[in-house]
């Protein structure tokens, strides 16, 4: 199963609407990577609201996902994290310090426009 990759401006959307298997998420990254280069996104906002729980593979391809996004010039930021995948990704050790969190995508939106300063 694929997830969707909108793009709105500059930005590229993601809505996780759906548990995420191994595959699922690998095949994730490698399109939102492919995505990031062929539009030149400055941004990407990855809402997981629907995630609730997540376990450490897909933890660390998730921070795996940031990381690499932003070593392609894209700024991310992610939404509505629930509680169970905060404790899970703080328990694994994958610590997203430095990455901006909102707590539901239009939030998301508007965080994202501040931090790229536009």
């Amino acid at each position: 199963m694929r997830i969707p990759i909108l793009k709105l401006h500059d930005y590229l959307l993601i809505s996780i609407q759906t548990e995420m298997d191994d595959n699922t998420a690998i095949q994730f990254q490698e399109d939102l990577l492919d995505k990031i280069h062929t539009t030149g996104a400055s941004g990407v906002v990855i809402d997981l609201t629907s995630v609730e729980i997540i376990d450490s593979f897909i933890a660390k391809v998730l921070g795996d996902v940031v990381t690499m996004s932003d070593l392609m010039g894209a700024k991310v930021v992610l939404t509505g994290i629930q509680p169970a995948v905060a404790v899970t990704l703080i328990d694994l050790g994958i610590h997203l310090k430095d990455v901006p969190t909102a707590l539901d995508l239009e939030q998301g939106l508007i965080k994202l426009h501040q931090e790229l300063g536009e």
